[in-house]
């Protein structure tokens, strides 16, 4: 524990040990990336050997103000993201005064300060804590370097069904679109299915990692997440695991997540072997279709990434970014502020 008159930190390792404040500020955050089922998940499925998660809280003058979950990694310190991750932030409450919050996160940065770098990253560029961070941190005498992270394409379709949302897309996909869903339904057998039932997760985890073990996509740094994901997230009725299959072959696999209204979809993949019937077009027009007309959900989200052919999809972009804080009297942090002022030269002579 460490602070000041005013502020007090602990680290907890996990949820379960938070005190009942904390617990409650855990359950009142918004998003799928930043509830305690979401962390219960990571900590079971996808934490890297030889780290361990440290759960940050923050009180000023008694009350929590700030929750934030950090990964520690032998001396090293860093936000608790993974490849999974599509935002992440400190948790700060949403009573709390600017002063406040910016004391909150001084007294954080002061427990960042024994390390020369700490990472934070995944952080929406829109989040409306960024001010209050990057003026607590430099208070505890830390500079914080924003680095671009990843993009997010996404589009906002609220009272949008299927014919008004494809009217958005270009000509070009449009008719890509028609071509392929006319064709696919003259495949004999060709069969589209979406699993949402915990009790139909053995058969949607064995058509899911059959095809992924197909597809083009590398091996999964956490092997067991994915599935687990499926799970926990039908027994919170989010899970939309759409199957597209022919015969008795699954050939296309995409995994998305509906959470107030907004849909994101976090795994995609199909086998390459059937490519000439463009199983992933084909899948990503059925799931669109159903979440439109049936669930008519207000967001369509592509998850992490720049991939060209969500552009197609989807028109909107949000960028995530990473935040380094670095402590200059320390040699890791004096060696990151070397690095960044380089980098500026270079970008500003070339």
């Amino acid at each position: 524990m460490c602070g000041t008159s005013s502020t007090e930190i602990t680290e907890f390792s996990s949820p379960a040990l938070l005190p009942p404040d904390c617990q409650a500020f855990l359950t009142r955050a918004a998003g799928i990336f930043a509830g305690r089922t979401w962390w219960d998940l990571v900590l079971a499925h996808a934490i890297p050997a030889g780290s361990a998660a440290s759960f940050v809280t923050v009180r000023v003058a008694g009350v929590i103000v700030a929750l934030v979950p950090m990964l520690r990694t032998g001396e090293r310190l860093a936000g608790l993201t993974t490849p999974y991750t599509c935002d992440y932030a400190p948790l700060l409450a949403a009573g709390a005064d600017h002063a406040t919050r910016v004391a909150a996160m001084a007294a954080f940065g002061r427990f960042c300060r024994h390390h020369g770098v700490v990472r934070l990253d995944s952080l929406p560029a829109e989040w409306d804590g960024m001010a209050d961070l990057e003026a607590g941190v430099r208070q505890a005498s830390l500079y914080p370097l924003r680095f671009d992270h990843f993009g997010n394409w996404y589009e906002d379709v609220a009272g949008l069904d299927w014919p008004a949302y494809l009217l958005g897309r270009t000509g070009a996909l449009r008719e890509t679109i028609r071509r392929r869903l006319r064709r696919a339904e003259k495949i004999a057998g060709v069969r589209f299915d979406l699993f949402t039932q915990p009790a139909e997760m053995d058969r949607a985890a064995e058509a899911f990692e059959s095809v992924y073990a197909r597809s083009w996509k590398d091996a999964e740094p956490f092997p067991t997440f994915n599935v687990a994901l499926m799970r926990t997230m039908a027994l919170d009725g989010g899970l939309r695991l759409g199957v597209w299959s022919i015969g008795t072959e699954p050939v296309a696999v995409q995994l998305w997540v509906v959470r107030a209204g907004k849909a994101i979809v976090l795994k995609l993949a199909h086998d390459e072997a059937y490519k000439t019937h463009s199983p992933g077009t084909v899948l990503t027009a059925l799931m669109l279709r159903h979440l439109l007309d049936q669930e008519h959900v207000t967001q369509i989200d592509f998850g992490r990434g720049d991939d060209g052919y969500k552009q197609g999809w989807a028109t909107q972009r949000r960028q995530r970014i990473g935040l380094l804080l670095v402590n200059p009297w320390r040699l890791a942090g004096a060696i990151a502020l070397l690095r960044h002022a380089a980098g500026r030269i270079r970008a500003a002579v070339s």
